[in-house]
């Protein structure tokens, strides 16, 4: 993935997602998916970006 692309349509600030952009609050993918870790969720601290990656810790891999 090349973490130079911008998605324009996709702003995102969550820095740790390995998909972030490398250098603006965009996402690098060309879509992601959002879903919910509730039954019926209410408010939208209740879902998710399933697309969401942790970026990796190693530095000399």
């Amino acid at each position: 993935m090349d973490k130079n692309h911008k998605n324009s349509c996709i702003r995102c600030t969550v820095v740790s997602c390995a998909n972030h952009n490398a250098t603006e609050d965009y996402c690098a993918l060309d879509s992601i998916l959002v879903g919910t870790h509730e039954s019926h969720p209410s408010e939208k601290e209740c879902t998710d970006c399933k697309s969401f990656v942790a970026q990796s810790k190693c530095t000399n891999c």
